[in-house]
């Protein structure tokens, strides 16, 4: 039997706080998606003004991260023709996201669930999610 840890709605919450903050200071709204270590939804946040399109983006970039425990911007690096990766993006019914800004949330060396964020540039999405795990980590203690 396997034991395992899991993002709760509380941590969601936390996490969707610290990327929204970070969100706001740059001024780019953005979609927020948490999912658990399997990859599926625990909460999602639309931000005011977050584009219509990122609503999934947001979704498979966290998908990815959890499900994969791997940021989605490691993916990017090796997923260029000639890579044995090359092609990773098509898979899982095209789920598996190659574009920055979806992070693996990990508690003592677990991970736990996946953020992911779409409406910025990979970098402001990769900044924000970022920040969302900092504040989910510093409400921790």
């Amino acid at each position: 039997m396997l034991t395992m840890k899991r993002l709760d709605l509380a941590d969601a919450r936390l996490l969707i706080e610290g990327a929204a903050r970070k969100s706001q200071e740059i001024g780019v709204p953005m979609c927020i998606a948490i999912t658990d270590e399997s990859g599926n939804l625990v909460a999602f946040e639309r931000m005011d003004g977050g584009k219509t399109s990122s609503v999934i983006v947001a979704q498979d970039k966290a998908y990815t991260a959890a499900a994969a425990r791997k940021a989605t911007h490691d993916y990017n690096k090796v997923c260029v023709p000639g890579n044995l990766a090359f092609g990773i993006h098509t898979e899982v019914g095209g789920r598996l996201s190659t574009v920055g800004g979806g992070l693996p949330v990990t508690v003592d060396g677990e991970v736990v669930g996946g953020i992911g964020l779409s409406s910025g540039t990979p970098q402001q999405d990769m900044d924000c999610a970022q920040a969302g795990i900092d504040h989910f980590m510093a409400a921790r203690g």
